[in-house]
């Protein structure tokens, strides 16, 4: 399986997206490189030295997937896949400045020259590794292994003030990092159209430091990992949300590090060492990244409006990314921030009439204006059991449960509410029992929510043994 510089096309719909992964967590508000929060960096997708792995058990040098390929409707033109495997590589970034003696500097944590700010940072660089395309079909004759390397580099950036005269220096430098990126696949079994993919991802650098301060480990790691495949002549296969006659076949699939999913239609997938839903966007109205997929852009842009002049100078002087985030923020105009106060998206086809703003429509549920819905009366019945407040439930989150979800499963919990939103749906909020926080949680109205089946009466309750 050889490397194929035409494959870029092949992941145009994965991009964004797999660009948000890329960088999520590089630079953090404040965007200094002073702030405490950007000490500790790139916890998503590391691949550390296999030695660092082997002494330290919360590390890892290798990430594995695996999905499935649907291969019902290979016929002509044959199955090819494209792979790319992307990750950052960290580059060190040590100021120094200069001295009143030709070509000597020392070392300078922070050097302002001009107004502009130069500090001491590690930055990251691209790097992909490109496989396919490559026939799918047969399977037996399908896989590789391809090794790569990248080596070490020392750059030289001289620093001058508007004057021209050199007041210090930017000294990079890069440590060496090798890797493998190997492809395999199997049938499901011998007469289904249904192939399991794999892909590894391995650190393989031999560095043996394994006590090194974790900035020292991150540059000589495989960083932010992630994986994007495409297909042409056949399909990939939800592994969130697979047909029935798939389901067993994707629980015996085994993704250590990483959550393949699809990206746009059927033919992409990304799988990324960040959790993500099946068809992921990033919001149109987002203007630029800010390097925290899990925050408000419109809190964050108006948190950089209360940054002083002072820290903004150290956030440009920081990365260029986080430069960028400030001169984009401090020049948005009306339009922009209008787009970023918010947006309404229909997730689900409209219940009826009124959900579609009709001539007997309703606001979303006011007892003031609808006195047919009342969420502390309301009912719902699951299992032949009547539920409605104060009924003793078990939590069984099931509909694409986030990691937060899958720890409460199990747990005793009491209704609260039973809500209706204008789409038809049911929910049902609970406090969970023995949660030091329900009282104050309750008092707030700050409830958790669940579909009717992700429920189950508590045993006990009229209807259950």
């Amino acid at each position: 399986m050889a490397a194929d510089s035409t494959a870029p096309d092949r992941f145009a719909a994965a991009r964004s997206v797999a660009d948000a992964v890329l960088y999520e967590g590089y630079v953090l508000y404040p965007y200094r490189a002073s702030a405490g929060k950007n000490q500790v960096r790139w916890q998503f997708g590391v691949l550390a030295p296999p030695a660092v792995a082997a002494a330290d058990p919360s590390e890892r040098s290798s990430m594995r997937t695996e999905c499935l390929v649907d291969t019902v409707r290979a016929a002509d033109p044959p199955v090819r896949i494209w792979l790319r495997a992307r990750f950052l590589h960290a580059q060190h970034r040590r100021i120094q400045a200069a001295t009143e003696e030709p070509d000597v500097f020392l070392p300078a944590p922070r050097l302002e020259v001009d107004g502009e700010v130069h500090v001491e940072w590690d930055e990251a660089v691209e790097c992909s590794v490109d496989l396919g395309p490559s026939d799918l079909l047969p399977v037996e004759r399908f896989g590789d292994r391809h090794d790569f390397a990248i080596g070490a580099r020392d750059d030289t950036e001289v620093i001058r003030d508007g004057a021209g005269l050199i007041r210090g220096r930017a000294v990079r430098t890069r440590s060496p990092v090798t890797g493998r990126v190997s492809v395999g696949a199997d049938r499901v079994d011998d007469t289904a159209s249904l192939v399991k993919l794999r892909v590894v991802v391995e650190n393989t650098t031999p560095w043996s430091s394994t006590h090194a301060a974790r900035d020292e480990i991150l540059r000589h790691s495989l960083v932010a990992v992630h994986i994007m495949m495409a297909l042409e002549g056949a399909g990939f296969v939800s592994m969130l949300d697979p047909p029935a006659d798939a389901a067993a076949a994707v629980g015996g699939c085994v993704n250590d590090g990483a959550f393949p999913v699809l990206v746009g239609s059927d033919d992409v997938v990304l799988s990324s060492p960040i959790i993500l839903y099946d068809h992921p966007e990033v919001a149109p109205e987002s203007p630029g990244d800010l390097y925290d997929a899990t925050e408000i852009d419109e809190i964050l842009a108006l948190r950089i409006l209360t940054l002083t002049d002072e820290e903004k100078a150290e956030a440009r002087g920081t990365d260029p990314r986080s430069a960028a985030i400030i001169d984009r923020c401090d020049t948005m105009g009306p339009e922009a921030w209008e787009r970023l106060h918010g947006a309404v998206r229909t997730i689900g086809p409209a219940a009826n009439e009124q959900a579609q703003g009709g001539p007997d429509s309703l606001p979303w549920w006011d007892p003031g204006s609808d006195r047919d819905v009342d969420p502390v009366t309301d009912s719902v019945v699951v299992a032949g059991v009547e539920l409605r407040r104060g009924s003793r439930v078990v939590l069984r989150p099931s509909r694409r449960a986030d990691a937060h979800d899958l720890f409460l499963a199990g747990l005793d919990a009491t209704v609260a509410a039973v809500f209706r939103d204008v789409d038809g749906n049911e929910h049902v909020a609970v406090t969970v029992d023995d949660d030091p926080a329900t009282e104050a949680l309750e008092w707030q109205g700050r409830y958790l929510y669940f579909f009717p089946d992700e429920v189950e009466p508590a045993r006990g309750m009229a209807g259950t043994a």
